[in-house]
């Protein structure tokens, strides 16, 4: 409240340089209501050589005698390869030698904010000593290896258990966070998907469009469904799950265990055999009927027509 009314006093003097006085609250939403009371009346008639810049991420904690006297911009968030471009220009004017695959593990782990993205890249710069490598800036910003998710996938599309099984045996040596893992094995299942639907919308802003339509081939659209389900399903299980590693070999081996489309055509063949095989037992069974039998019990055929009956 103090500095609101430090503020609000210094505003009706003009600017010693320029033409405006802008103001910049970052957060705003942190503020209080006798701060926004402060606040309001100057925002109805501001001065005209005041402009005020409210910064927040939670537009909906101000309250609504403020929000309908501002304008309201909805920043969206920058994609990825906007930001790798961005970090390459800043380290090549600085000379400093990096990998463009650090730079997408920094640019995804900004979610779409440059800020982040910079104080990454400065994080990055002191943690590397200069020289930014990829198994650096994936150590300090503990993320797992987009690798591993291709490895295991490729692993469930062979259906093979024991390679699945030691992947992730290999994973646990370097202590993952298997919540992390997951989570880059569900945008993995996404992208394939939409590549095994849509393959030319698939864009290169992650750096892996070659790999995703490669490994999307591999798949069937149905399983590609089924295994984004039962991974969003199994989040949940994982993080209440004392031993995240058994949980997630779990998930690993229901993915490769059970296929839809397998287990229809397995079906569908059972009842081909199973009629197949109950029309052969029909006809061998009219095949070796038996013949009729006298009264007596012994066969017709073996009465001679000049043996009386006894």
């Amino acid at each position: 409240v103090e500095d609101t009314r430090e503020l609000l006093e210094n505003v009706q003097y003009s600017p010693s340089a320029g033409r405006f006085k802008v103001y910049l609250i970052d957060e705003v939403h942190m503020l209080s209501n006798h701060s926004f009371n402060a606040l309001l009346k100057t925002l109805e008639e501001p001065p005209p050589h005041v402009k005020f810049l409210f910064a927040t991420t939670e537009p909906k904690k101000l309250p609504v005698t403020i929000l309908s006297r501002c304008l309201q911009f909805n920043l969206k968030p920058l994609a990825p390869k906007v930001i790798v471009d961005a970090l390459t220009k800043i380290l090549e004017k600085e000379k400093f030698s990096h990998d463009t695959e650090s730079l997408w593990d920094i640019a995804a782990a900004a979610d779409g904010s440059m800020r982040d993205a910079l104080t990454l890249l400065d994080q990055g710069i002191s943690f590397c000593e200069g020289q930014i490598r990829v198994d650096d800036i994936r150590e300090m910003l503990g993320v797992p290896d987009k690798q591993q998710s291709f490895n295991i996938l490729e692993a469930i599309a062979a259906k093979s258990a024991s390679n699945a099984l030691e992947i992730i045996e290999k994973i646990a040596e370097t202590s993952p966070d298997f919540v992390s893992l997951l989570d880059n094995l569900l945008s993995t299942c996404h992208r394939l998907a939409i590549a095994k639907v849509l393959p030319n919308s698939i864009d290169n802003d992650l750096g892996d469009k070659e790999q995703v339509l490669k490994l999307s081939e591999q798949f069937l659209s149905e399983d590609l469904q089924l295994y984004y389900q039962m991974g969003a399903k199994a989040r949940s299980d994982l993080q209440s799950s004392q031993d995240y590693r058994s949980a997630f070999e779990m998930l690993i081996l229901r993915m490769i265990v059970f296929s839809p489309i397998e287990e229809a055509n397995a079906s569908r063949d059972t009842v081909a055999n199973q009629k197949k095989k109950s029309k052969t037992q029909t006809k061998t069974h009219t095949k070796t009927r038996k013949k009729p039998r006298s009264q007596t019990g012994v066969p017709a055929q073996s009465i001679l027509p000049n043996e009386p009956f006894r």
